[in-house]
């Protein structure tokens, strides 16, 4: 058997240590704006349904209840606008990075198969791959890869950590490509619901797809929209072929979404008031970093929606850590996400606003 550290890459983030420790000598304190985890309550509504699920003893199916994906089918017509999303269309799944992390692996792929994903990506899609022992390309546009062996395309829009969303335009042309050459297209739209300069759309929309959900599947999560990165919630929506086969994995590994979570997945799904009241947060925050970069001698690109700004001051991503760090101020290394971002840093506007203000001070 080989050892983990051939099959995996470095752990990135152990990378940053010695820059979080020069950010938390600071004497206000560290503001950590490299990682996108969620800062604010989870809503009361959500709360409550979680708990009136607690008491629940026996083993939840890995398909979740009826109610749950009534739940996600009637969101992905609302949200996504996505027509006849039936039951057989949707999938929970215990969080999204799970199933990125072992999607190739339970498609059963392996050696002498290809997994595409963009050339500035969230690196669990290289890990995918790695874990499966397939093979593993990035693209600048996916439409110019070899499609020979390709069995599994990522897309990521709004991109994580670009901010870049695709236009409808583009997705059109690239789900025909796909269909095509026979390749599964997988669209990672964790950050849909967060566009600010630009309306993401989903590879679900019936202008992309053409009202059919072929070779097509979506991943969603709650973690952004409904602050629930702590409940692991997510799920998929598309082609009810390859969902039915991965439901029948799933049961087998036991990959199971709590009862509890299920059900507070249900709550959040139902209620769009939650869901405006965190993007005006996420809005105000954002505004005040950007604004704040900007004066400080940043240029911003892309960053048209996600929860994340794409800067750079045109040097190297550590020479920016390093000189950030020293106000306090703990941002990701570009170089994170690949080689592309060797110049860029990003920076997470999911810190409270106490901290937001902070290193808005820091930065004037």
């Amino acid at each position: 058997m080989s050892a983990v550290s051939d099959r995996l890459p470095v752990f990135p983030w152990d990378k940053l240590e010695p820059y979080k420790a020069t950010a938390a000598a600071h004497p206000q304190g560290i503001v950590d704006l490299s990682v996108g985890t969620p800062v604010d309550p989870v809503p009361e509504l959500i709360q409550k349904a979680l708990v009136a699920a607690a008491d629940s003893p026996g083993y939840p199916t890995v398909w979740g209840t009826a109610e749950l994906r009534d739940a996600i089918a009637g969101w992905c017509g609302r949200r996504l606008g996505a027509r006849g999303v039936a039951h057989q269309n949707v999938l929970p799944v215990v969080g999204s990075k799970e199933l990125v992390a072992w999607l190739p692996t339970q498609l059963g792929l392996g050696p002498g198969d290809r997994v595409g994903y963009p050339r500035l990506a969230y690196p669990t899609y290289e890990v995918g791959a790695r874990l499966a022992r397939a093979e593993y390309v990035s693209y600048e546009d996916p439409t110019e890869l070899d499609p020979d062996g390709l069995k599994l395309l990522w897309l990521n829009s709004p991109s994580n950590p670009t901010g870049r969303v695709l236009a409808k335009d583009e997705l059109i042309r690239i789900v025909a490509w796909a269909r095509e050459h026979g390749v599964l297209l997988v669209s990672d739209e964790c950050y849909l619901e967060l566009g600010w300069e630009a309306e993401p759309v989903s590879v679900l929309h019936p202008d992309v797809c053409g009202g059919s959900y072929e070779g097509l599947v979506a991943v969603h999560s709650l973690s952004k929209r409904s602050n629930l990165a702590g409940y692991r919630a997510a799920f998929l929506a598309g082609d009810a072929a390859v969902l039915g086969e991965l439901l029948q994995i799933r049961k087998h590994g036991g990959m199971m979404t709590p009862a509890p979570v299920q059900a507070a997945t249900i709550a959040a799904l139902g209620d769009d008031a939650h869901v405006a009241e965190q993007r005006a947060r996420y809005a105000a925050r954002r505004g005040a970093l950007r604004a704040a970069l900007v004066r400080h001698g940043f240029r911003i690109e892309h960053s048209e929606a996600s929860l994340y700004l794409w800067a750079t001051r045109d040097e190297s991503c550590w020479d920016t850590v390093a000189h950030l760090a020293e106000l306090g101020v703990l941002v990701a290394p570009g170089d994170f996400y690949g080689p592309a971002g060797d110049r860029f840093v990003r920076v997470a506007f999911t810190a409270t606003d106490e901290r937001v203000a902070a290193a808005v001070e820091r930065l004037g």
